[in-house]
């Protein structure tokens, strides 16, 4: 590869330059270490570039924070603030606001950090149409691979999606896939060598935990969150059953939806809601949880290439599998030219599809499967639910990701798709 994990283009460059055009504050957030503030220094050759992970500036700031904003702001002109770590301040917000409540000028600040410091009602209701929150996650196989963001959604709602309308897939073997789970998206860490490439992963959460949760949450003891850490990549891709988990760790239930939901602020989990048609009695509301980087869930489970092995955890690669699939869709939904939601959906008996992506009048039910061959019979239940069940209203396309070589219609819009059609060009 000629180009380093940490010098890769990313897919969110000409959507956050276009930001800076249009929003006074510019507001990148995501997981730690996937490369924001790279991005930002990068793209930005011009203002102030501070960061909080300076002791003394963040004293400062939370001393007086719009006289350190309005002085340091003076001196860069008509130029952005880049304000680093934005999370570790608890008065940061509240002074932006009162800044460009005053000045109308776009591209007055660029904030990074792992999580939101806009949340505050309050605060987040007397800036709306001022902050633009954009997300930054580990990288895509399109980005490490230099290519476009996969515009597959765009493709499964036309009128009449035809395969000739997709790329060719690249040629992948299964060591190829599973080579993709294990290393995970995060630029550094990805390019090591299994053992150490685990310890770092390890070493990335207990920093999460033992630094960035504070910034979200107090937690007087971490052991439990660490424990819910663990039983949460077990489960990915799995829907979460929080009193079955709150007994199984010994945690008040409102314990687990806490932790669950600081791990969902701090970009380490996905929450992937049930979708409901209306028709709801016989419908399951369980939200599904996806780990964000499989690199990572793959670590704190002590997976190799051998555990994948044919014959030896077959039930391993599906759920790592669905998690890396759905991780490759969730990032590239930005750039498609349609606002799409994603969701999952299973009834009572049983039926159920792995990803909904909800664009009003069309849906696209994907599935996923670690074979090389796909069959009539795979399609039966998202068949059900375009035919039969609460999808009938809608435009309903099909697709199952398999771990094969060609692309393959089935009629109806029912189509199966190797994996690597999502970053192919």
């Amino acid at each position: 590869m000629a180009e380093t994990a940490n010098n890769l283009p990313r897919h969110m460059t000409a959507e956050l330059n276009d930001a800076l055009s249009f929003s006074r504050v510019v507001n990148l957030v995501g997981p730690r270490q996937v490369g924001k503030t790279t991005l930002v220094r990068d793209l930005i050759s011009r203002g102030e570039f501070i960061t909080l992970d300076d002791t003394a500036i963040l004293e400062a700031l939370n001393a007086d924070a719009a006289g350190l904003l309005t002085s340091r702001m003076a001196k860069i002109r008509n130029q952005p603030l880049i304000i680093d770590e934005a999370q570790r301040s608890k008065t940061l917000a509240l002074a932006i606001k009162r800044i460009v409540d005053k000045d109308r000028r776009k591209g007055q600040f660029i904030l990074t950090g792992s999580s939101n410091i806009f949340t505050a009602a309050d605060v987040a209701d007397s800036l709306a149409g001022r902050v633009l929150t954009l997300k930054l996650w580990p990288l895509t196989i399109s980005e490490l691979k230099t290519r476009p963001p996969s515009k597959l959604l765009d493709w499964a709602v036309q009128k009449t999606p035809l395969l000739e309308g997709l790329p060719e897939p690249e040629p992948t073997e299964r060591s190829d896939y599973i080579n993709f789970v294990l290393e995970g998206g995060y630029p550094e860490i990805r390019e090591m060598p299994i053992k150490p490439r685990q310890k770092q992963y390890g070493a990335y959460v207990d920093t999460v935990v033992d630094r960035d949760v504070a910034d979200v949450l107090r937690i007087r003891k971490t052991d439990a969150l660490r424990r819910l850490i663990d039983q949460m990549a077990v489960r990915t891709s799995a829907e979460i059953n929080v009193s079955a988990l709150s007994s199984l760790l010994q945690i008040q239930r409102q314990t687990v939806e806490q932790y669950l939901d600081v791990l969902t602020k701090l970009s380490m989990v996905t929450k992937l809601g049930h979708w409901t048609s209306g028709e709801g009695k016989r419908e399951i509301k369980n939200a599904k949880y996806h780990f964000v980087d499989t690199g990572i869930a793959c670590a704190l489970r002590r997976f190799t290439a051998e555990t994948f092995e044919l014959g030896a955890n077959p039930a391993a690669l599906g759920s790592i599998m669905e998690s890396f699939i759905f991780n490759e869709i969730q990032r590239c939904v930005p750039f498609q030219e349609k606002d799409y939601k994603l969701y999952h959906w299973r009834n009572r008996d049983k039926r159920e599809i792995d990803i909904l992506a909800d664009a009003d009048t069309h849906l696209v039910g994907i599935e996923v499967k670690t074979a090389a061959t796909v069959k009539g019979d795979d399609f039966r239940h998202i068949k059900w639910f375009a035919k039969e069940g609460p999808g009938k209203s809608r435009t309903v396309t099909s697709v199952i990701f398999y771990l094969g070589e060609h692309k393959l219609s089935f009629g109806d819009r029912c189509f199966a798709l190797p994996v690597s059609t999502l970053w192919s060009q």
